[in-house]
């Protein structure tokens, strides 16, 4: 997270490194993460579980995504993959776009030209 030091006043720079001085000091203050990781390992293993279960690993969603019911399909949006009818066409050589993705090339050079896109409106 850059932050730009140029635009600040002497009020500002001193505000942000006092707050910088307070984070440093709170992050001093955690355990280190081993230590952590340790501590979870052993309560989860105390309780019968891995630490996969317990933080959401497939062990514990039998490979399943949360919130499906087991064997559900995976949806699929009803618009994916459908033709869209043209909704601009060069009028010279008959190229058409829908006006979804990609400005094609044939487009994108007529308006560079000083051209507008309603021009091949269809």
């Amino acid at each position: 997270m850059p932050v730009n030091l140029e635009g600040l006043s002497p009020k500002e720079l001193d505000a942000l490194i006092s707050k910088a001085k307070q984070r440093k000091q709170k992050l001093q203050k955690r355990p280190p993460l081993a230590e952590v990781r340790k501590a979870l390992a052993a309560l989860a293993k105390k309780h019968g579980y891995t630490l996969a279960e317990v933080l959401g690993g497939k062990a514990a969603a039998g490979g399943r995504k949360p919130g499906r019911k087991a064997g559900a399909k995976p949806r699929k949006s009803p618009a994916k993959g459908s033709k869209v009818p043209p909704k601009y066409r060069h009028p010279e050589t008959g190229e058409t776009w829908s006006g979804r993705g990609i400005m094609p090339k044939w487009l994108a050079a007529e308006i560079a030209r000083g051209r507008t896109r309603e021009e091949f409106a269809i």
